[in-house]
């Protein structure tokens, strides 16, 4: 089984070639996916009419190598359907402008070959686009659905675990953390999860506003309550009723203002500036900052009846520099997303990889995307070696340790997308078991599969907290047999290691 949303599911393919047809069943099968075949619209409306309806089918995928007419008559059949299925093209570069359908029938593209990235991302499309067809489906969605908070690291499970755990409460959240290490992101997903998806999520910077006009912010206004009201205007409780409401740098704002918020906390009641008349809200709070609340407590610039009621749920977002473990998929996640933007592409050798890891990124995961952004514009669709680094993040990094590619050379360990064949071995993560390429001479091939074996086995540990019997599961193993292995390895269970 695969850890994707969509393993165990059937999606239906219209596709004429055997060739791609033999190649998509392989590829589908390495995430547990099955593929049935149909000839055309009528038997895909005829399968779906009879079988459940758009519930189903997973998605339907249409060979865009199929004749435009019959690319037309087939787009059409499905646009009459309601609901109807999320629908993905099969692309071989560029699809020709006639066969795109009107409509917006066409969710997205899987570009051939297939990679484990792209098809991810149209699996996490799909889960989506079903489960906003289905109003009444239960609002508990695994956390994976998200890519924006990437990192395999224990730091980043653990975060993900809360989110999982509070998301489907009204419970209020504060966020705390550094600046750029993902507090919005994590409202972002806390709101998605909830049964408040389907309600606006609001976000306020409440640093970036005036003190005398946050009231007016958050609150609203009625005509003429102040110079330049010259209508009445809503705020941000009203604007996000039903919903979410994220402040954001709760740690900036004004004492008056913490009295006035306090009170809607408490009466979940306000007033409009210039209005006596009491607006009733039901919105869910998160909060964030990047100060220290206790230290501001003590100073007197942050009130202690405002941070208990703000503190019910904290979640401390670690700064980049603990959990330079993620930095690899952060960084295949971010070229990813640049590629899907059509914003170009760049890759990076191992050597690159490393000094990041190295470095202490004092602007957290929004510097590095602003790295990965500008060396793709420096270098489109290039290799990035340490040298190519600005200075800063190759310092203490010897250049002599990282030869210079040669033309048109990829190297072993580039970051670029990664295949299903290597995401079964590498499990995403970037440099960790780059493709082997064979020496001249051959090598030792037990001794090579000895090691990778030993290497994914730590991986499975960690990734199960030192559970013996779920890194077991994960690799698809019996525990006794995964306890053999760990004697014939001479790897020593560790204090925290459990069996169960």
């Amino acid at each position: 089984m695969s850890d994707l949303n969509a393993a165990g599911q059937k999606s239906l393919l219209v596709c004429d070639s055997k060739e791609t047809v033999n190649y998509l069943n392989t590829i589908f099968s390495f995430v547990s996916h099955e593929l049935e075949i149909m000839e055309g619209g009528q038997e895909v409306v005829d399968r779906l009419s009879k079988q459940g309806g758009a519930d189903g089918c997973f998605a339907l995928f249409i060979d865009t190598g199929l004749s435009e007419e019959r690319l037309l008559a087939l787009y059409e059949s499905i646009s009459d359907m309601d609901p109807r299925p999320p629908v993905f093209e099969l692309v071989r570069g560029i699809t020709p402008a006639s066969t795109r359908p009107a409509g917006g029938v066409v969710l997205d593209a899987l570009s051939l070959p297939a990679q484990f990235e792209n098809l991810n991302s149209l699996f996490h499309k799909a889960q989506i686009y079903n489960e906003s067809q289905r109003p009444d489906t239960a609002f508990q969605r695994p956390v994976e659905l998200f890519r924006s908070l990437s990192g395999n690291g224990r730091a980043t499970r653990k975060i993900n675990k809360m989110i999982e755990q509070v998301a489907g409460t009204d419970a209020t959240v504060l966020v705390l953390g550094e600046s750029g290490t993902g507090k919005e992101v994590v409202a972002r997903k806390l709101h998605y999860h909830s049964q408040r998806r389907c309600k606006p999520f609001v976000p306020v910077n409440c640093g970036a506003i005036p003190a005398d006009l946050l009231e007016s912010e958050l609150f609203g206004h009625e005509k003429g309550a102040f110079t330049g009201a010259i209508s009445a205007r809503k705020g941000r409780f009203e604007m996000a009723e039903g919903g979410t409401l994220f402040l954001d740098e709760i740690g900036d704002m004004s004492m008056p203002m913490q009295v006035k918020l306090l009170r809607v906390l408490q009466e979940r009641t306000f007033e409009r500036v210039g209005s006596n008349k009491t607006i009733h809200c039901d919105v869910r709070i998160i909060a964030a900052t990047h100060r220290n609340l206790e230290e501001a407590i003590m100073d007197g610039r942050f009130r202690e009846d405002l941070f208990y009621r703000l503190n019910v749920f904290p979640i401390d977002m670690p700064p980049l520099r603990e959990r330079v473990e993620d930095i690899p998929l952060l960084v295949n996640d971010l070229v990813t997303r640049i590629e899907r933007e059509k914003r170009g592409s760049v890759r990076m050798t191992p050597a690159a990889i490393t000094a990041l890891t190295q470095y202490h990124w004092p602007g957290n995961v929004r510097e590095l995307a602003n790295l990965i952004e500008r060396l793709a514009i420096l270098y489109p669709y290039g290799l990035v070696d340490v040298r190519d680094l600005p200075e800063k993040y190759r310092k203490g990094i010897p250049l002599d340790e990282a030869p210079e590619p040669e033309p048109g050379h990829h190297s072993e360990g580039e970051v670029k997308p990664i295949t299903l064949k290597q995401a079964k071995v590498e499990n995403g993560a970037v440099g960790e078991s780059p493709p082997v390429r064979l020496p001249p001479d051959g090598f030792d091939l037990k001794t090579h599969l000895n090691s990778l074996e030993v290497s994914l086995i730590k991986q499975a540990l960690d990734e199960a907290d030192g559970v013996v019997a779920h890194a077991a599961k994960r690799l698809r193993m019996r525990r006794t047999t995964l306890v053999e292995k760990l004697r014939k390895y001479g790897l020593q269970r560790s204090q925290d290691m459990m069996e169960y």
